[in-house]
């Protein structure tokens, strides 16, 4: 069959995909609720580990300082999803007098972190600005003053030091995700598939004679045709 005798397929019944078209259309647009605004916001922290002094002499072991300064970012970026600095999270906003309570578990879903070499970068999301705020100076808190619980693997108290060198940036909206932007191309498309396989189901029960081709085809002589399109 040539690709002409397909489109001739579709075009007769045209109406078919443009009514399914439509119909989708107009169904997502009167059901789809539109999400409420997320915020995000980003800091950024050095983890070192300060050299130690022995016999009023810096050693070798700088080297090694640096070293396991890499490998404490790596671990901070599980620890800031824990349990724990959640609940360090939430002491920090009760002392600044603020009424935000995150949930321990929720705050694992809500931050995420990523090392390059010593620095380490923690985004928050939240749903409402003003608490995001809040909820990101606490963790700079907690980062701050609280890195010796988290960091007991080093043997010195204190060797450890973690400083915000990016301050939380002001909330930004967060951009609709890939989901809600695919979610009604994708619903067109697939209304658009049915609306074509439906017209070529249709065409192959239609058992009618729609041309001179088909009576040929069946061995029948066609002597004259009435042109289509007569004046």
């Amino acid at each position: 069959m040539e690709l002409k005798h397909y489109w001739q397929i579709i075009w007769k019944r045209a109406w078919i995909p443009a009514l399914l078209l439509v119909v989708v259309a107009a169904a997502s647009l009167l059901t789809t609720q539109t999400p409420p605004p997320t915020y995000n916001v980003t800091m950024r922290f050095t983890v070192r580990v300060e050299p130690q002094l022995i016999a009023n002499q810096y050693t070798y072991e700088g080297y090694y300082g640096w070293l396991a300064s890499e490998y404490l970012a790596d671990d901070l970026t599980a620890i800031v999803s824990s349990q724990a600095f959640a609940e360090d999270v939430n002491r920090h906003l009760a002392e600044m007098g603020s009424t935000v309570a995150v949930p321990p578990g929720l705050i694992g879903g809500v931050t995420f972190a990523e090392k390059l070499h010593r620095v380490l970068r923690v985004n928050v999301n939240w749903s409402n600005e003003a608490e995001l705020t809040e909820i990101a100076r606490a963790i700079v808190a907690a980062m701050e003053q609280d890195s010796a619980k988290y960091l007991t693997q080093l043997n010195a108290p204190g060797s450890a030091v973690i400083k915000v060198i990016d301050s939380p940036s002001p909330p930004a909206v967060n951009p609709p995700s890939l989901t809600q932007r695919l979610n009604l191309p994708v619903r067109l498309l697939l209304a658009l598939a049915a609306g074509v396989a439906l017209t070529f189901l249709l065409d192959y029960l239609d058992d009618s004679v729609r041309g001179r081709s088909e009576l040929e085809a069946l061995g029948i002589s066609v002597l004259a045709e009435v042109p289509k399109n007569r004046r």
